[in-house]
């Protein structure tokens, strides 16, 4: 039977990050993975980063619709329809916003007899946990039903806070299995058992965000692009897009995180979408984003 690994985890946390290295682990190990990636908007700009590692007929992007509720039928059909491979594994990233609870209790309905019940695994970044304000509630739904619980960023602020935030975790979901990056062995994950965790109630639509997208110039000046990312409402959260910057002549991919943090980096896929810009969070507007990307710097 092949095991299902759906990984959740506030906007930022390092989801991404770990479904890459989970992807080159389960390969050098003779795993096949299929990933399903699930996104506001346009997970297509993801998706198309993971192409240097998988063919794309083991890559499916589902786009906008929440996987905890209304795209959990689209969802379901995606796991079902997945091809059967030797040693076969998939992984599914949800968007960061995800009713992670709801979206056990639904996916583990009608998936097919030849995989495992799906398990979840969490991850919370060591930095800001529960110091996401109004969104402390979403941050602690996503790490009561998950089987592990990775500690991203740990090494950054110290065991005191580290012992803290375990100590937090285990009180939201006993049952949990917890590590640090370091400790994590991609091997046994495929041997976890689905959380039997009883989860607080948390109303649903505190996980449906506002978003939009609009293009971008191809190229543009990096002082334009920061001009932009300052001068976003400070009510949209996550922001990231792809386009060319400066001189270059490749595509550059960016993100803002909930941190304030801006990274920037090689686009590694085909930008079929066209240059765009990406935003999650209240004022999310596609007017209010023209209006910034037409200002005088």
């Amino acid at each position: 039977m092949e095991p299902i690994i759906v990984i959740v985890g506030f906007l930022g946390a390092g989801k991404t990050t770990l479904l890459k290295e989970l992807i080159s682990r389960y390969q050098s190990k003779n795993w096949s993975p299929f990933v399903i990636l699930n996104d506001y908007q346009n997970a297509n700009l993801d998706s198309q980063q993971l192409l240097e590692m998988l063919d794309p007929k083991f890559i499916n992007a589902l786009n906008g619709s929440c996987i905890c509720c209304s795209g959990v039928t689209e969802l379901r059909e995606s796991v079902n329809n997945i091809p059967h491979r030797n040693k076969g594994i998939t992984l599914i990233e949800a968007n960061g916003t995800t009713d992670a609870c709801t979206l056990m209790e639904f996916l583990g309905v009608g998936i097919n007899e030849n995989f495992m019940p799906p398990v979840q695994v969490s991850v919370v970044d060591a930095r800001n946990w529960q110091e996401r304000g109004i969104n402390n509630e979403l941050e602690a739904n996503q790490i009561q039903v998950s089987s592990l619980i990775v500690l991203n960023y740990a090494e950054e602020v110290g065991s005191e806070r580290v012992e803290k935030i375990t100590s937090d975790l285990l009180e939201l979901n006993p049952s949990a299995i917890i590590k640090v990056w370091s400790e994590l062995d991609p091997e046994s994950l495929s041997e976890l058992s689905p959380s039997s965790n009883q989860s607080a109630v948390m109303e649903h639509l505190k996980a449906h965000w506002s978003s939009c997208s609009v293009d971008l110039p191809d190229p543009m000046g990096s002082k334009r692009l920061q001009h932009i990312l300052d001068q976003m409402p400070e009510t949209i959260i996550r922001i990231k897009g792809c386009t060319k910057l400066d001189e270059d002549d490749y595509y550059s991919y960016f993100e803002r995180i909930p941190s304030g943090e801006v990274f920037v980096r090689p686009y590694r896929g085909n930008l079929v979408t066209g240059p765009k810009l990406l935003t999650v969070g209240p004022g999310s507007n596609p007017e209010v984003l023209k209006n910034i990307m037409s200002e005088e710097i």
